[in-house]
């Protein structure tokens, strides 16, 4: 199984990945963050793993709320955008199932097809595609 370095709180649902604290890793997880590293993102693991190619995950049932207050809920949707802007790839562990590498040998051998609304880590669609 692949290793994720884990930020913030094991998401609920498997994603694919066996959470690490420390390198080597594969990709990182973001399993949660609170209002105010949303909002001031400064994650230096999350940031050097983007400025390396490697793919950052972030489980949104984990991430803030302000239904009250129209003007942070703003802000945290900026937030938000900046980081799917930076590469950050938003997943709901649900229907928008993540599709590791392993997952996609599997299903190029047995002629599978991710189902709609799935994410692809770079390799798995890389394997798929039969670039590798």
């Amino acid at each position: 199984m692949n290793r994720a370095f884990l930020v913030g709180k094991a998401p609920p649902l498997p994603l694919g990945y066996e959470y690490s604290d420390a390198a080597p890793y594969d990709a990182v997880v973001i399993g949660s963050l609170t209002l105010t590293q949303l909002l001031r993102f400064r994650e230096e693991t999350v940031l050097s793993a983007l400025a390396e190619g490697i793919p950052v995950f972030l489980y949104t049932p984990g991430l803030p709320q302000a239904p009250k207050n129209r003007s942070l809920a703003a802000s945290l949707t900026a937030a938000q955008r900046e980081l799917k802007n930076w590469g950050v790839i938003f997943t709901d562990g649900g229907q928008k199932r993540l599709i590791t590498a392993e997952e996609a040998r599997t299903m190029r051998r047995t002629g599978r097809k991710p189902g709609p609304g799935a994410v692809l880590t770079p390799l798995a669609k890389e394997i798929l595609e039969g670039t590798e």
